[in-house]
């Protein structure tokens, strides 16, 4: 893939709420709002669908992320899809939704690579082409 950008993000706000609960797993929505720094700058609204197993512990989640903001000197927004299939050490894949980008960022396709280190701390690289 072409370019790689690095940086980190801060979690801003973070709204669950329990949609199913029953014996094997929780099932909830939860809204959340970012804030990036680094290649790219800006603000993302993320709507995420989870699955927690019987003892409350993450098992598996799906979303959908719009970020809006900079990157290489270039304005505007994408989408990004996120898929965690599960807790048993498969990777989690964020993805450009192809055809999502506008102005300055339309065209844009990559990947996204998420790491949270043992403070918290999220940073990112996302591998990424313009159009």
């Amino acid at each position: 893939m072409g370019t790689q950008a690095e940086g980190s993000f801060t979690v801003d706000s973070w709204e669950p709420e329990v949609v199913d609960e029953r014996p094997g797993a929780t099932l909830a929505r939860v809204r959340l709002t970012k804030t990036f720094e680094g290649a790219l700058t800006g603000t993302s609204t993320v709507e995420m669908l989870s699955a927690a197993d019987g003892d409350g512990q993450p098992a598996a989640y799906t979303a959908f992320e719009r970020f809006t903001g900079e990157l290489d000197g270039r304005k505007g927004s994408f989408v990004l899809q996120h898929s965690a299939p599960g807790s048993g050490g498969e990777r989690l894949a964020v993805r450009v939704v192809p055809g999502t980008g506008t102005d300055g960022l339309a065209g844009i396709t990559g990947r996204f690579d998420i790491r949270i280190d043992d403070a918290g701390v999220h940073t990112y690289v996302f591998e990424h082409e313009l159009g």
